[in-house]
This record gives C-alpha cells, structure tokens and sequence, in this order.
C-alpha cells in the first residue's frame, strides 16, 4: 500500500494531462511512448536479470521522447516551444548516450555476460530489506514504473504547458528561464568534466577540485537547477491557456509543475543520489568524511571550518 501511495500523485497529474483538452493529445502520445521505452529497456531485461539498473537507459531517452512528442504534436512551433523541446532533448540525450556506454562497458544486453547492478540500486536493496519488501521480482518492477510513471506525468508537464501555448512570446520572464537552464545546463557538464579528469590523472581521495570544492554533488546540483528553469519556462503558460479548463485539472496541472522540482530534488539528495553515492563513497575514500564536514552535500557554499556541519 505504501508503494500505491508513492505513484499515487504522478499518476493524479498524468489523468489530468489526459483530461486537459490543451494537453490530451501529446500526454497520449507520450503515455504510449513512454510505456513502449521502458518495457523493451527496462521492465523486460530488468524482469529477466532482477536488475534496476536498466531503468538508467529507459529514463533518459524517456526524456528525448518527451521532447520529440512535444515538436510532433505542437498546433503550432513557438520558439518556446522550441526551446523547451531543445531542453529535454539536450537533457536526455547527454544522459542517454553516456546509459548506452555504461551499459555496454557493463554487458547488460551481452548474452551470458555477468550482470553488474549499479551502487545506487545496491543500495536500494538495502531499503527495500528495511521497508519490509520481500518481493525482488516486484521491486525492480515498481522501481522501473515509478520513473516510467513520472516520465508520463510531472516530469513532461512543463513541455505540454509551454506547448499548449501557441500565442507565447518571447519576454524577460522567458529569457532569465532560458539563461538559468542553459548556463545550469553547461554547468553541471563541468561538474562531470571535472570529475572526469580528476579520475583520469590517476589521482587518489576525493575530487575537492573546482565545483566540487563548493558542494558535494555540483551535477545533481545544476541537473536540479534545470528542471526549475523549465518549471519558471512554464508558469506564465498555465493561466494563460487552462482558465477554461475546470478547477481540479488546473490544481494537479499546478502541482505537476511544483512535482516536477519536488521529484528531481528527491531523486538527487536520497532516492538514487546523493545519498546512496555517498554510502559507498565514505566506504572507499579515508577523506570522505572529512570532505562531508567541510562541504555542503547539494547546495553550493563555501568551504566549512571541521566542526561546523555542513548542509
């Protein structure tokens, strides 16, 4: 039961984006393609391995679909439209092209190639133990669903919004959203980046270098930061377009758009994130914890004397 309330909400804010004569007919669409994604990546070789990680490939593209459907769809192309389609595609390719190399670095489709389950969802077992979930067959299926449930749902939200909005014009409000998810966009490329090459020089401990030095977690961080420009990219669309449409749609469309932030923020700081990376990291790395002390784990800020806690 517990499980039917968590996917309750996404799926209160999927019907409404079916029920909003605006929105019906790319929230269709993307219900179908999101279902088709995630049960040939996913739900199928998760079923057969006992395996989450794949959920890592299905979600991302999920988000190319997302922005696909919202081009094919549109009445009409407005260039916000346009640049919102650019954001998620931007968003899920990079993610999804790195998914396709980690999954064949890991052998995840290689018939009879040993299976690696991703720390994160290692970690998940752990909760699930905790939770009282005996079922692995069905937790790796409701851990699948629920992010192909948030694809279909709060997640596209922002996208059919802006897109139900043929009349949008370009604006301050719509500039400082396009600027804020662009430059989080290239900032948390850094952040990897930057990891990238600290791990590539062979050096040993923690990576305190750069954005790093400021949080933790500066890619969860500016990743985040995204999906609150395009929450900002839609708002002005929503009472612009929906005041015919009946109060309780306009409420779950409202809360789609505050979900949308509330999920990703979730996801990054405990569900798959911050918190399970950090698990192990402290495990491996002697320095972690002192890296803990002095450094915020999400929110960027300056370096901490030890024995002020961080954020």
């Amino acid at each position: 039961m517990r499980r039917v309330w968590g996917m309750l909400p996404f799926a209160l804010v999927g019907v409404a984006l079916l029920l909003a004569p605006a929105t019906a007919g790319p929230a269709w669409w993307n219900l179908g393609t999101q279902v088709v994604l995630f049960t040939l990546l996913a739900a199928v070789p998760g079923y057969l391995t006992r395996h989450v990680s794949y959920v890592d490939v299905a979600w991302p593209w999920g988000l190319v679909g997302i922005g696909v459907v919202t081009v094919l769809t549109a009445d009409r192309l407005s260039a916000v439209t346009v640049a919102a389609a650019v954001a998620y595609l931007a968003m899920g390719a990079r993610m999804g092209l790195w998914s396709l190399v980690l999954a064949t670095r890991h052998g995840w489709w290689t018939p009879g190639a040993p299976k690696v389950e991703l720390p994160r969802y290692r970690y998940q077992r752990r909760r699930w133990e905790r939770q009282g979930f005996r079922s692995e067959t069905w937790s790796v299926q409701y851990e699948i669903w629920l992010q192909g449930l948030a694809n279909a749902s709060v997640l596209a939200v922002p996208a059919f919004i802006v897109a139900a909005d043929p009349q949008r014009r370009l604006s301050v409000w719509t500039a400082i959203a396009l600027t804020l998810w662009a430059g989080s966009y290239v900032l948390e490329s850094v952040a990897d980046r930057q990891k990238q090459r600290f791990a590539a020089r062979g050096e040993r401990g923690t990576c305190d270098r750069g954005l790093w030095r400021y949080s933790r977690h500066p890619n969860y961080f500016f990743q985040w930061m995204q999906w609150n420009a395009l929450v900002l990219l839609a708002l002005p669309s929503l009472p612009a377009r929906f005041h015919d449409t009946t109060p309780v749609v306009l409420a779950l469309l409202a809360l789609g758009l505050f979900l949308a932030s509330w999920t990703l923020y979730v996801t990054l700081t405990k569900h798959t994130g911050a918190r399970p990376a950090e698990y192990y990291s402290v495990r491996k790395r002697p320095d972690y914890a002192r890296y803990q002390a002095t450094t915020n784990m999400f929110f960027p800020g300056p370096v901490k004397p030890l024995g002020v806690d961080a954020e």
